[in-house]
């Protein structure tokens, strides 16, 4: 019984966060609204899986091969001959409903901090633009992250 105690204890004390590596919260990213975009072969069955999830269309169109399915705050794209991977999502400037934000970080300032954090870009969004723009980074298991925003941050 004490073992399971000290157990408890101790793991307890490794997930508790430090309050030296605790980021001030206006110092933390800001990706937006996150999503899983999967690469489907027949877009008509995969939505006929996830309707049984409970999950509703609420943006996309079957005719140009994707579509947007929500159910709650939980989202997933499914796109089919679009791209080779999933892909996690991350957008910039919108909530889980794809409305706009007052105030969130741009794609471009997103994409500099993860520069300077040592992190490489696979496919990058033009530093000198405004308004939507897109990266892509990769994780060291393969897996591709699209930070994707549709938005123009306000002036």
């Amino acid at each position: 019984m004490i073992l399971g105690l000290v157990l408890v204890i101790s793991t307890s004390a490794l997930a508790a966060p430090q309050a030296d590596q605790a980021q001030p919260e206006e110092e933390k990213m800001q990706l937006g609204n996150f999503s899983v975009s999967l690469t489907v072969k027949d877009l008509k069955a995969s939505m006929a899986f996830y309707e049984k999830l409970d999950f509703k269309q609420t943006f996309g169109d079957v005719a140009q091969n994707y579509v947007i399915m929500q159910n709650g705050t939980t989202t997933i794209g499914l796109f089919q001959g679009m791209f080779e991977k999933n892909i996690l999502t991350f957008n910039p400037g919108w909530n889980n409903k794809a409305e706009t934000l007052e105030s969130f970080q741009d794609v471009r300032e997103l994409q500099a901090t993860l520069k300077e954090r040592g992190i490489t870009i696979v496919q990058e969004a033009d530093p000198a633009t405004t308004g939507p723009a897109s990266f892509v980074i990769v994780d060291p298991d393969g897996n591709p992250i699209l930070v994707d925003q549709h938005v123009a941050k306000a002036e």
